[in-house]
């Protein structure tokens, strides 16, 4: 019985393991929403880091949260460090490395808990008239193997908090 269950158990790891082999490693993520707002406003708020405390679902997950600010907000090189307690926040940084003023923002996330991963996100405003604009977040990066079989589930993941960090930012911006 005992045989039987290890064979079954390795059966299921090797089952694992040779679908981890054919899933890509490249994973990329994108969410959208449309706010009534013109596109130099949204750009303005989401270019500064620190109002991610005004709607980021997982800034918001924890209210003992510990944020660290470093350089100028809004600006190539400006990081910020959290800390947390909660496994669903975890422990990392998010380093500002490359703005297209009025436009796009992109950021190099490192995840070092409860997991170590480096990813980018990259947030995009276009206006669709003078008073109404698209803003896009894309999530992307690599995975390392085996953990890349979790790319199969990355919108059940993560995709419903980004849409959610978008759709506070539609409020904030639209009260």
């Amino acid at each position: 019985m005992l045989i039987t269950l290890l064979f079954i158990l390795a059966g299921i790891i090797l089952l694992f393991l040779l679908l981890a082999l054919l899933i890509k490693k490249e994973f990329s993520l994108e969410k959208q929403a449309v706010i009534n707002r013109p596109a130099r406003e949204i750009f303005d708020y989401i270019k500064r880091i620190r109002n991610q405390e005004q709607y980021s679902v997982w800034v918001m997950k924890d209210p003992r949260i510990k944020i660290v600010y470093t350089g100028q907000d809004g600006a190539a090189g400006f990081r910020s460090a959290w800390e947390s307690e909660d496994k669903n926040v975890g422990t990392g940084e998010q380093e500002i490395i490359h703005i297209k003023e009025g436009e796009s923002m992109e950021v190099e996330i490192r995840f070092k808990k409860p997991f170590e991963a480096t990813n980018r996100a990259t947030t995009t405003v276009t206006a669709i008239s003078e008073t109404q604009s698209r803003l896009s977040t894309r999530f992307y990066g690599r995975s390392k193997f085996p953990m890349n079989i979790m790319n199969l589930f990355m919108d059940k993941l993560v995709g419903k908090d980004m849409q959610q960090n978008l759709e506070n930012i539609k409020r904030n911006l639209e009260q």
